[in-house]
């Protein structure tokens, strides 16, 4: 597969900017959402001969694009066990840590992952093919008010309409019977509509903010003190966990204190707002319009 076709990494600069490899060429990084290799290639780029760049991804078409470097060790898993992953290759503490929490343009355009809302597919949406549950087992299997509780949770809109008339329309089986049940909600920004119906379905079908939790707080266990933790999210429920925890050290924005009184904070933030997609890049990669690169340090 031509990794340059498997996804178009965005704010790839910013990342390495962010993780100041120039300050430490010789550390350990480590690019939890491979892919096709883009942010890891640019990694490589700026490491010298003693660096060490372990990459990362929960699906098995990512293993196609491993890097032949002695620099570079693959791992098929998913980031959620990052500081498990780690310590079997004997490498913590680490010097950086990267996320690109996006579905790849390989999911979106390969229409059997059933990622798409533009090609008709399998209701499927796992990242990693071997996990048990899938979209139409979602879509198809959970009572109605649960289902409604992951429409409203994920795609942040009112899910008791939308869900009733997907009960009265199973089986639901593709991408396309999906879209044409949930039709007459759509309204006159359908797109917009299909893409939170569709995130809302993956995020549970994966875990992903679970996911992202665990990669959060491990990360504070796996880095060195001065590591970087560099998180790109694409939608305001995975950039709401990212700011509270790297402001504050917890998911809900509350601060921790210690016995004294003192704020428990992990992380200092090194971005007051996120880092977002500008001129060239938006007109080369329209999908990186939604990214948002957020920055922190180990205290």
């Amino acid at each position: 597969m031509n990794n340059d076709r498997y996804h178009d990494p965005v704010l790839v600069s910013e990342c390495i900017a962010g993780l100041d490899i120039r300050q430490l060429a010789d550390g350990t990084y480590v690019d939890c959402t491979f892919g096709g290799g883009g942010h890891s290639k640019a990694i490589l780029a700026q490491l010298s001969a003693d660096g060490h760049l372990i990459g990362m991804d929960q699906d098995e078409h990512a293993a196609r694009n491993v890097i032949t470097d002695t620099r570079f060790t693959f791992i098929r898993g998913n980031f959620q066990n990052i500081e498990s992953h780690l310590k079997r290759l004997d490498v913590i503490p680490v010097d950086g840590i990267l996320a690109d929490l996006g579905v790849s343009s390989h999911h979106i355009d390969t229409a059997e992952r059933g990622f798409s809302t533009r090609h008709d597919g399998p209701l499927d949406m796992r990242m990693n093919r071997n996990a048990e549950l899938t979209a139409a087992q979602v879509v198809n299997e959970y009572p109605e008010e649960k289902l409604a509780d992951v429409i409203k949770a994920y795609g942040e809109m009112p899910g008791r309409r939308i869900v009733r008339a997907l009960v009265q329309s199973r089986p639901i089986h593709t991408t396309k019977q999906l879209r044409d049940a949930a039709a007459p909600f759509a309204g006159r920004l359908a797109e917009k509509f299909f893409a939170k119906l569709f995130q809302a379905i993956r995020i549970e079908v994966n875990g992903e903010l679970e996911a992202l939790k665990a990669l959060l707080e491990q990360s504070v266990d796996v880095l060195k003190q001065g590591g970087r933790l560099a998180v790109i999210s694409y939608h305001s429920l995975e950039d709401r966990l990212v700011k509270n925890y790297m402001l504050r050290g917890t998911f809900s924005g509350d601060v921790r204190t210690d016995h004294f009184g003192n704020p428990i904070r992990p992380f200092k933030p090194i971005t007051k707002k996120p880092i977002v997609a500008k001129g060239d890049e938006l007109l080369r990669n329209p999908r990186a319009r939604s990214a948002r690169l957020r920055i922190a340090e180990k205290h």
